[in-house]
């Protein structure tokens, strides 16, 4: 039985959407001026300083990747290397209504015990003031199970694989973007708190808008806020 242990900072085989690896040069063996012949002495090559060297050990090294903390993993400098395309803003914001509906239908449900419809009609006001009139704290339980529920559900399936029920059906998935695998559950719950808590909260027409806009005009990454915290991008899923 090998005892071979896996090679340390190695990424994980079992994230079936990392990157797929790109084909590197093979590095060079011995000595970067050929093989010296079996029984003689090694050619000389072009001393350091010489015609065309600028005598640094560090000549060959390659320049660094210019995405800064995006760049590495498989992708090499580009982090969106071996990555599916971007996914398209339309069946992004597809995706996102049915996530919503998915669970505005239940909470609607929810709430008829809280009151919230009845106290809305009498208050004339819409659903934001109801919430935030804490009539009893009958409106800040309904609340507070709002965002959970919507901050859980997305945090969950994102985690998991990758994937809301919206983005699954739209044939789209989250990414990290340093190496295309399935987001972990802290970046997971970034993304789910920056994209519905001010939404929720304080902003439920202007914040939405204000992450679909960022997503319109964003190069070369299609980020919006939620995206940028969490250091994720969303792609295509391969047919």
């Amino acid at each position: 039985m090998s005892n071979d242990q896996p090679t340390p900072g190695q990424p994980p085989e079992d994230d079936p959407f990392l990157k797929k690896p790109q084909d590197p040069t093979p590095p060079s063996a011995g000595s970067p001026y050929g093989s010296p012949p079996p029984d003689g002495p090694p050619p000389e090559g072009p001393p350091p300083g010489g015609p065309g060297s600028t005598g640094s050990p560090y000549d060959s090294a390659p320049p660094p990747p210019p995405y800064g903390g995006y760049g590495g993993g498989y992708g090499g400098t580009d982090p969106l290397a071996g990555m599916p395309p971007l996914a398209e803003s339309g069946r992004r914001i597809l995706a996102r209504i049915i996530d919503w509906l998915i669970i505005a239908v239940p909470l609607a449900i929810i709430g008829i015990p809280f009151d919230v419809y009845q106290r809305a009609t009498e208050n004339d006001a819409d659903f934001g003031d109801t919430v935030n009139s804490f009539n009893g704290g009958s409106q800040l339980i309904f609340q507070l199970i709002t965002i959970v529920a919507y901050v859980a559900y997305d945090t969950v399936m994102t985690a998991k694989n990758g994937q809301t029920l919206g983005k699954k059906w739209m044939k789209l998935r989250v990414a990290m973007l340093n190496d295309g695998s399935t987001p972990p559950m802290n970046a997971s719950l970034i993304r789910a708190v920056v994209l519905w808590l001010p939404a929720l909260i304080c902003c439920a027409c202007l914040w939405p808008l204000l992450l679909l806009i960022l997503i319109l005009v964003d190069k070369p990454y299609k980020q919006g806020l939620h995206d940028k915290a969490a250091k994720t991008v969303v792609v295509s899923v391969p047919q």
